[in-house]
């Protein structure tokens, strides 16, 4: 490979595409006389004729046909490729970093919204629990669950959580036969975990004064998105996101275990990057509709909540029991 000549090659194949060294040599803007000398060094290195003229035409020998069909297949290639670099440079792209369950419950049914406001831009989602690493990867933005604090790195709240205790209306039905006070109904339950939440069933339980004798859960996922779903099921009591399970309360498939409970409301998605992204075009674009969007979506999730007959209290992250397991940036981050 080290002996080939690149420009010998681009030569040779220009003449035999085009069947003639003048017309090669417009295409590649040399003399007619430097492509007539690249093809006859070419002949010397493989040491036979490529071309042989018939009656003022020039055309291949059996070796130059056989040449020719690597390299005009080969330079075809190069030249698709080029021309590919060439349209994604001149495209714009932006890559969005979201953990699994927000990207598809929440992010993902609004994102043609986005689109349609921005058309003209190429959109990435990659769906991770896992927080970027601004130096090593290609990554424009985070939208991050998280309680904040991450050093080095710009940071700002765009969406809250609201957490408490919900479950299929049937099953609340049946804890009910068996419990006529919610505390009660809690110890009966069986208790769905998910297991990478700011509020664990643990903290809230002892907040409330319902830990009894129990620490156990039947059920535990790592997955908001699963946690629900066996929730919506009838398969217990999840204590998770009123913001992911919107649509579920709306529509009644799930419902609060009791509206004694407060819902707890807390900064809990983030935007974060470094701080030589924050002046990026694209980035300031999807920041001010995360802006628009999540403020659409608090009034929203606490408009039907205060129509079940919910209170609800506000935290700050570095106030939320367990906030250290969602913090440093050592740590991966949660699924929510």
């Amino acid at each position: 490979m080290r002996e080939l000549n690149l420009n010998s090659m681009s030569c040779f194949e220009a003449v035999a595409r085009l069947g003639g060294v003048s017309r090669a040599a417009e295409e590649l803007g040399i003399s007619p006389s430097a492509v007539s000398q690249k093809i006859r060094k070419l002949e010397q290195q493989f040491g036979v004729k490529l071309f042989r003229r018939e009656r003022q035409r020039l055309l291949l020998t059996l070796d130059g046909e056989r040449l020719f069909q690597t390299t005009t297949q080969a330079f075809r290639m190069m030249r698709d490729v080029h021309s590919a670099i060439v349209r994604q440079r001149e495209n714009r792209h932006f890559i969005l970093r979201v953990s699994p369950s927000f990207g598809v419950r929440w992010l993902g049914p609004r994102l043609t919204r986005f689109l349609d406001a921005n058309p003209g831009w190429d959109l990435r989602v990659d769906a991770t629990p896992d927080f970027s690493d601004f130096e090593t990867e290609v990554v424009d933005l985070d939208l991050r669950y998280g309680a904040g604090g991450w050093a080095g790195l710009h940071e700002e709240p765009v969406l809250h959580d609201f957490v408490l205790p919900i479950c299929a209306p049937g099953y609340l039905e049946t804890l009910r036969e068996k419990a006529d006070d919610p505390i009660g109904q809690l110890r009966a339950a069986r208790l769905i975990d998910s297991v990478k939440t700011h509020y664990r069933w643990d903290f809230w339980l002892a907040r409330h004064g319902a830990m009894g004798e129990r620490m156990a859960y039947p059920l535990r996922f790592d997955r908001s998105s699963m946690a629900l779903q066996v929730a919506r099921d009838g398969g217990g009591v999840v204590l998770e996101s009123a913001t992911l399970a919107a649509p579920e309360l709306e529509r009644g498939t799930l419902v609060p275990l009791s509206p004694g409970f407060e819902v707890i409301r807390f900064p809990a998605y983030w935007l974060v990057c470094p701080p030589r992204h924050a002046s990026r075009r694209i980035v300031r674009i999807f920041s001010d509709w995360m802006r628009e969007e999540g403020a659409a979506n608090d009034a929203r999730v606490a408009g039907f909540l205060e129509g079940f007959g919910c209170s609800i209290r506000d935290e700050s992250g570095p106030q939320i029991p367990g906030a250290e397991h969602l913090r440093g940036p050592g740590d991966s981050g949660a699924d929510q």
